[in-house]
């Protein structure tokens, strides 16, 4: 069953499956089809998301386990609603002692039964590794931790396993040719009598280090990893190992559960975490559709894969899947939204005020630059070797020398304008890349030239496929941690377009030129999914629509924002991360919130203190995760909490004026946001509690516990009597056109048309149609009316701003939308 709108949910030990049950009405009555579930298999314990998972195999008992799950679909069956699951096929969560899968890898080495599970290069070039697995789990260098007693000897005598323990918490265990002598020197025939003070008594460091040596991974500190692990991760979480999952034994062991759940009729559809993580994303969405099919004939699944889309790329249309998780989508309806004349001046403000560049490739390149060379650098080595070998398979090209290469690909995976290239699979060459590479750095063209001719499928296949796999799984987690989660932090023009999936360097877009994009996605994908908030948002669609009004008064947010930086400085913190603290406390203010209550204050800077200490160590520039500044840090948190709770009140009354005087016109952009998230074509989806007004920050803001008993009262209330500063306006527009796509199918899977109107409005609203039949599905979004609600100080538009803007059929919108930002009708 395909859904027609979807409910995201985060699962976690404090809202399981019979809290979700309890809901299912609640869902119901707004509107939704299905409940869209975080992943359920068993997880690390303790985890708030389910993306570490640890055993694929199993329903997460945290959660409820089989029995709850199944109680959980039984109570959306009685209200009419079925699930979609999110699954990870991409890597399992690894180093502490609950994955079985890794645990035995670490005994028994290249003989597990699950060694090619995982992504392990037992013949690196380091020599040391030869035939070993890199563990780096320490939280000190190897030495300094087996001197200081971090790590010992210890015996689990319930499983029957002797193993390694450091810090308390990573656990390794010994091969089994090991037992033999430790139990001799323990004095014991059997694990189950070795006595743990006695071994740590017989093993000094010395002779654990002798032991160790012997064993089928090496303990590292875990700042190695970056430059010499030897196994793949999700993006540089050591934490996350990833899996071969193009390997069919891999692929059964992680998809059984969901496909077992499809089979029963539990499930409608998957959703597919990181599939350019994969080795090859379009098999393997292929083989996961024939997998469905298998379990279900007489079904039809409903498949999205989560898979950013770069600029002017397009999901390819033989993956076998239904569309993306929509990330371009709200990507796009946010760049409609912005005025483009405020690209230049406020680009000169964030060039004045922070001394950084104002093209967001420049900060871009850098950062793919850095992260690749730093944190990616033996995925990079081993990704030059392939490359390598294969030039030394053909006397043409074996004067290609390895530095060559190297220096090749750095240059090629800095300029890419996508996540990978799918050359395996489609003999795909990305073109403007290579040459971009080519001119920024000219003595690696020979190298460059040579790599284009084998992804477009020159060399011997094998050693070509391995060559291609490495280059393809490294340059999508570069492009994750050098964009995402490094260049978005350093570059502050306007931070409602840095977000996941959003492209920084192009500010905004017209309506045409939206409207088209949306036509064609609906032709390719109708049952893509549209989203504007997700559990991986930097900040709250609202937030964002509020930002996006900066845009459409930027003489006046420069005046102010150069103000607050002059008048507010604290020695020691930089004046970009101010301003973009500024745009966070404006953008993320709460609609009820006073300037005057000292709690709430308090309340609203502990959350933007844990945004701000994020964002200064994803940017790397003066703090990071791994080389934390505790000085800049709190000299920062210092500046942030005397600006919202010091005895110094002007910057708190002065922001709450501006944001009282901005709020309307976000509102505004915040309908008509909801407005088309709601009608294009695809699959509209609710993420956890944005029905309310959503202001959230970074995670782990953005996954609060929701107040679902305010939600379900306001479904109750007159929405005539419902202000526009209460969340429950928005519910009220959820929920009444999720109720016209439940009484008008045929209109919600019809095309999408452009509408041209004529007059002083047109260029600044975005108008179609979906048409079944004689009726017709009517929207009108004016995305260019901040101004107007600026002046009306209130979330509405007079009829003066539109002046004589009339549809082809003569019909003048003033008269039409009675002040309605967003309007529709269906005739």
């Amino acid at each position: 069953m395909i859904p027609t709108a979807t409910y995201r949910v985060q699962f976690h030990a404090d809202f399981d499956f019979a809290a979700a049950a309890a809901l299912a009405p609640y869902w119901a009555a707004l509107g939704v089809s299905h409940l869209y579930a975080s992943p359920i298999a068993t997880a690390r314990q303790g985890s708030t998301h389910g993306y570490d998972v640890i055993d694929p195999t199993t329903i997460n008992p945290a959660l409820g386990g089989e029995a709850g799950f199944r109680a959980l679909v039984n109570a959306l069956r009685a209200e009419g609603l079925g699930l979609v699951l999110d699954i990870v096929p991409n890597h399992v969560a690894v180093g502490a002692a609950d994955n079985a899968w890794w645990l035995d890898v670490l005994e028994n080495g290249q003989e597990s039964a699950y060694a090619g599970y995982f992504d392990i290069d037992w013949t690196p070039p380091e020599p040391s590794l030869a035939g070993k697995l890199l563990a780096p789990f320490l939280g000190a260098p190897y030495a300094q931790a087996l001197a200081d007693g971090a790590i010992v000897l210890d015996v689990e005598p319930s499983l029957g396993r002797l193993s390694v323990l450091a810090h308390g918490a990573h656990r390794f265990p010994l091969r089994p040719q090991d037992y033999a002598e430790v139990l001799a020197a323990a004095g014991a025939e059997r694990v189950a009598d070795v006595d743990p003070g006695k071994l740590a008594a017989v093993y000094d460091s010395a002779r654990l280090h002798d032991l160790l040596e012997r064993q089928n991974y090496r303990l590292a500190w875990w700042r190695t990893a970056g430059d010499a692990i030897n196994w793949r991760r999700f993006f540089d979480i050591t934490e996350l190992a990833g899996l071969r999952i193009e390997d069919p034994a891999v692929f059964e062991a992680v998809h059984a559960l969901p496909l077992r759940l499809y089979r029963d009729g539990l499930i409608d559809g998957l959703r597919v975490d990181h599939v350019d993580g994969l080795a090859d994303p379009a098999a393997y969405g292929r083989r996961l559709r024939r997998a469905l099919d298998d379990a279900a004939p007489d079904r039809t699944a409903w498949l999205v894969v989560e898979k950013i889309l770069g600029a002017d790329e397009a999901l390819a249309s033989d993956w076998g899947v239904d569309g993306t998780t929509g990330y371009e989508v709200m990507n796009e309806i946010s760049a409609v939204q912005h005025d483009a004349q405020a690209a230049e001046p406020l680009g000169r403000l964030w060039r004045d005020l922070s001394g950084r560049s104002d093209a967001f490739a420049d900060e871009e390149h850098a950062a793919r630059r850095e992260i690749l060379t730093r944190d990616f650098a033996v995925q990079l080595d081993s990704a030059a070797l392939a490359f390598h070998r294969l030039a030394q398979a053909d006397i043409v090209t074996r004067d290609l020398p390895l530095p060559s290469l190297r220096r090749a690909l750095v240059a090629l995976i800095t300029q890419f304008q996508r996540y990978r290239t799918y050359a395996t699979d489609t003999a795909e060459v990305p073109t403007k890349a290579l040459a971009l590479a080519a001119t920024a750095e000219p003595a690696c063209g020979a190298a460059l030239e040579q790599i284009g001719r084998w992804l477009q499928g020159q060399g011997p296949a094998d050693l070509r496929a391995e060559a291609i796999r490495r280059f393809e799984q490294l340059s999508a987690p570069v492009a994750a941690k050098a964009v995402e989660d490094t260049a978005f932090y350093r570059f502050g023009r306007l931070l409602s377009r840095n977000d996941v999936g959003f492209d920084p360097g192009r500010f905004s877009t017209t309506p045409d030129a939206f409207l088209a994009l949306a036509a064609a996605r609906g032709r390719a994908f109708p049952n893509s999914l549209l989203t504007t908030a997700t559990h991986d948002h930097k900040r709250g669609e609202d937030a964002r629509a509020r930002l996006a009004v900066l845009s459409h008064v930027p003489e006046a947010w420069a005046a102010r924002a150069r103000a607050w930086v002059e008048t507010t400085a604290l020695e020691g913190v930089c004046p970009g991360d101010a301003h973009m603290l500024h745009q966070m406390i404006v953008g993320a203010w709460p609609l009820d919130l006073s300037h005057e209550d000292a709690v709430a204050m308090a309340a609203f800077a502990d959350r933007l203190a844990g945004w701000q200490r994020k964002a200064l160590r994803e940017a790397k520039l003066r703090t990071s995760w791994t080389v934390a500044n505790a000085a800049y840090e709190a000299d920062c948190e210092q500046y942030l909490r005397g600006l919202l709770t010091g005895p110094d009140a002007a910057f708190r009354t002065d922001c709450a004026a501006f944001v009282e005087e901005i709020a309307p016109a976000g509102v505004a952009l915040s309908l008509i946001q909801t407005g088309l998230r709601l009608t294009l074509p695809g699959i509209p989806d609710q993420f956890q509690g944005t029905e309310f007004w959503d202001f959230s920050l970074v995670d782990p803001d953005n996954r609060r516990p929701v107040d679902y008993a305010a939600r379900q009262a306001a479904l109750e209330r007159d929405p005539d009597k419902i202000d526009w500063r209460d969340g429950a306006s928005k519910l009220v527009l959820i929920r009444r056109l999720l109720g016209l796509r439940r009484q008008h199918p045929d209109l919600f899977d019809a095309p999408l048309r452009p509408v041209a109107a004529s007059g002083p409005r047109a260029g600044q609203t975005v108008i179609f149609e979906r048409a079944a039949g004689p009726r017709r599905l009517l929207v009108v979004a004016a995305v260019g009316c901040a101004k107007a609600c600026l002046a009306a100080r209130a979330p509405v538009i007079g009829a003066d701003w539109w002046g004589d803007t009339a549809l082809p059929d003569g019909r003048l919108l003033a008269d039409l939308t009675q002040g309605a930002p967003f309007w529709l009708e269906i005739a």
